[in-house]
């Protein structure tokens, strides 16, 4: 297979880092015995009217990652702007498995108008760890090439309350290379286990994530790449109480990847909500083997 430059969305949609250049779609996982540092960092920001039931926001730091940050009950108008930075680490154990392992840190402001009045408020904090594996089923031949990857987190806080091994995440990826596009496609479901926040019994929604992407290498240190990504978020309950509706929302990703050097390069994404509300998240990745 000839020489392809994975972009930055098919690239994050497998969990996987970027090889030496030039890349070959085949060696998107960490070769064994290598190690591979990720580091990105997400800007999002969210302006809500009519917002009266507690909907989380959803702050996407990677394709099929998400952290969460519950809302006030009762706010009218809500703006809000949020960082999330993460640091990862990936390491091949065999030539199609890799473990993975991350942890994020985020700052969060928020400004609300309501009948009280105007009113802000910042927080930050770690926002969760995680720990994971990707393993390569398929190669890429006649047929599709497929990946699969799980996650466990090992911590979780909400802000209103921190947990331990309360939430898993499992996904499968498909690809297949036609020199120079890349055709792909994953599909991811997150599911959280009740915890206590507050003195409350909480149960966090489940999310599934479905995003199919087109990438082109336009030469050997440069791909572009569009796709879109529909997302269903189950409704949070508080001591067994629903606190809104399934929601649903389907988002424009595109994005950008650069080859820096040898074994290093960055990504650059935007994911903008075409469904209506909730902003848009832009994240800038750097990518580094060791």
């Amino acid at each position: 297979m000839s020489h392809v430059i994975v972009g930055v969305l098919f690239l994050n949609a497998v969990s996987a880092a970027q090889a030496d250049i030039p890349l070959k779609v085949e060696e998107i996982l960490t070769d064994q015995g290598r190690y591979r540092l990720e580091l990105t960092g997400t800007y999002s920001n969210s302006d809500q009217t009519g917002l009266f039931v507690g909907e989380p926001l959803l702050i996407q730091t990677g394709p099929t990652s998400f952290v969460v940050i519950p809302t006030q009950i009762g706010q009218i108008q809500n703006n809000t702007d949020t960082l999330v930075g993460s640091l990862g680490l990936r390491y091949g154990v065999t030539s199609k498995t890799e473990i993975t392992s991350r942890v994020s840190y985020l700052f969060n402001e928020s400004r609300q108008v309501g009948a009280t009045g105007f009113s802000s408020q910042s927080d930050s904090y770690v926002a969760d760890a995680w720990v994971g594996i990707s393993h390569e089923f398929k190669g890429d031949d006649q047929t599709p090439a497929l990946l699969g990857f799980g996650e466990l987190a090992l911590y979780e806080n909400r802000g209103s309350g921190s947990s331990n091994l309360k939430s898993t995440l499992i996904g499968l990826t498909a690809y297949k290379a036609i020199d120079p596009v890349v055709f792909a496609i994953t599909a991811a479901y997150r599911a959280s286990a009740s915890r206590n926040e507050s003195g409350a019994n909480v149960k966090p929604g489940a999310i599934w994530t479905i995003s199919p992407t087109v990438v082109f290498a336009a030469n050997d240190r440069v791909s572009l790449s569009t796709g879109f990504q529909w997302t269903a978020k189950q409704a949070d309950s508080i001591n067994g109480q629903s606190l809104f509706a399934r929601r649903t929302q389907t988002s424009l990703v595109l994005g950008v990847g650069y080859g820096l050097q040898k074994g290093s390069s960055i990504n650059l994404s935007l994911k903008a909500n075409t469904s209506g509300g909730q902003g848009a998240d832009l994240r800038l990745s750097w990518l580094q083997t060791l």
